[in-house]
């Protein structure tokens, strides 16, 4: 494993630990700052895109605010540089309290393509983009029938 990947990692894990956490100071340090023009964007799985950092970790917030738990285990990692950029990809498969309160949890699974730049502080992301993964009552069925 190369230096940049450890490292994309790390702040990868940071992001999510930044999330389970509540904490919007690590999130605000993980997210890149907007240069040049660019701005920064998240995808979160059913929302429209959020662009611009002070929106994205505002959005952030709110959904920090309105979850009482959610727990991550991250699955499928693959991370990608190529100089100054760097792609990480993964399942995230989730647990978060469920409707019924504190004595229910529900569990699901998004996909999500983390893009990092590098900058004088170290990565930083630059595009979160979670997308869920559709779970049916006969998912697993298909191998058993022979469809592929």
């Amino acid at each position: 494993m190369s230096v940049d990947t450890a490292a994309v990692e790390a702040v990868n894990q940071a992001f999510y630990t930044a999330i389970e956490n509540a904490d919007l100071d690590l999130m605000t340090a993980i997210w890149a700052e907007e240069t040049g023009g660019g701005q920064v964007s998240c995808v979160h799985p059913g929302w429209p895109i959020v662009s611009g950092r002070a929106e994205v970790l505002r959005s952030w917030a709110l959904i920090m605010a309105n979850t009482p738990y959610i727990q991550f285990v991250l699955t499928d990692v693959n991370v990608m540089v190529h100089g100054d950029v760097a792609v990480l990809t993964c399942e995230e498969n989730i647990l978060t309290a469920g409707d019924e309160g504190d004595s229910s949890f529900a569990a699901g699974k998004v996909v999500a393509s983390n893009t990092f730049v590098r900058t004088p502080e170290g990565w930083r992301l630059w595009l979160h983009h979670g997308s869920p993964v559709l779970q049916g009552e006969d998912d697993g069925d298909d191998e058993e029938e022979g469809v592929a």
